[in-house]
């Protein structure tokens, strides 16, 4: 049976999560700011509670963005370091996917209208649909202020917003929801249970294309450089 592990920093939270044994444990915790120090201690804790040594993963899953610069830096950082060291293959998830996964999880939405504060007054934007079980993207991924976010062209029922977008600028988001939470984060949980179904697809790929996503190409980018 597949042994998996995801990671996941991008956000206020830092969670990890094991699939062993068709069994998932996990490890989540707010904490802004700390992540550095507490991911890899948080991993050693859940292989032991687990019962699982490194070797045996099969391969390590993370959040890859869109969300802080550095939180998501952390898990890459992280997973390349063990995946090299493992010669084990990686599995990028997104996390704007992620959070559209975990609402699905918890509120048993079907349609998620993702959004995470982008600071910069934009939000990351997604949107997402439930098929058998995984939440898929429909259309693409972005950046962009509050009002220009919309549903997908022809998009119909209903439909929940989730995310730290929608707890910054529910009412500058022009989109008709049947209930949201701002509050929402990512959760390795559900980076596991996207990556599970990336894993099926022979989707995994080498340690070093471990990249992130921010979608705000600049970002990095010093002005005037």
């Amino acid at each position: 049976m597949t042994t998996l592990l995801a990671l996941d920093t991008a956000t206020e939270a830092c969670s990890v999560a094991l699939l062993h044994e068709g069994r998932v444990l996990s490890h989540y915790e707010v904490i802004p700011r700390l992540h550095a120090q507490r991911l890899l201690p948080m991993v050693k804790a859940l292989l032991a509670e687990a019962g699982v040594g490194l070797s045996a993963l099969d391969a390590i899953a993370f959040g890859r963005g869109p969300g802080a610069f550095t939180g998501v830096r952390i898990a890459i950082g992280v997973v390349q370091g063990l995946a090299f060291g493992l010669e084990r293959p990686v599995l990028p998830v997104s996390n704007l996917a992620a959070l559209a996964q975990r609402a699905l999880r918890e509120r048993g939405v079907q349609q998620v209208a993702a959004a995470i504060d982008a600071r910069m007054d934009e939000v990351y934007w997604g949107c997402y649909q439930a098929e058998a079980g995984e939440m898929r993207l429909l259309g693409a991924e972005a950046v962009l202020p509050p009002e220009r976010a919309a549903l997908p062209r022809g998009a119909a029922g209903d439909w929940f917003g989730a995310g730290t977008g929608w707890g910054s600028y529910a009412a500058r988001l022009a989109v008709s929801v049947t209930g949201q939470d701002g509050s929402l984060l990512p959760h390795a949980e559900d980076v596991l249970a996207l990556a599970g179904f990336a894993w099926a697809r022979g989707e995994a790929v080498s340690a070093e294309q471990a990249q992130p996503v921010y979608l705000r190409d600049q970002v990095a980018t010093p002005k005037g450089s």
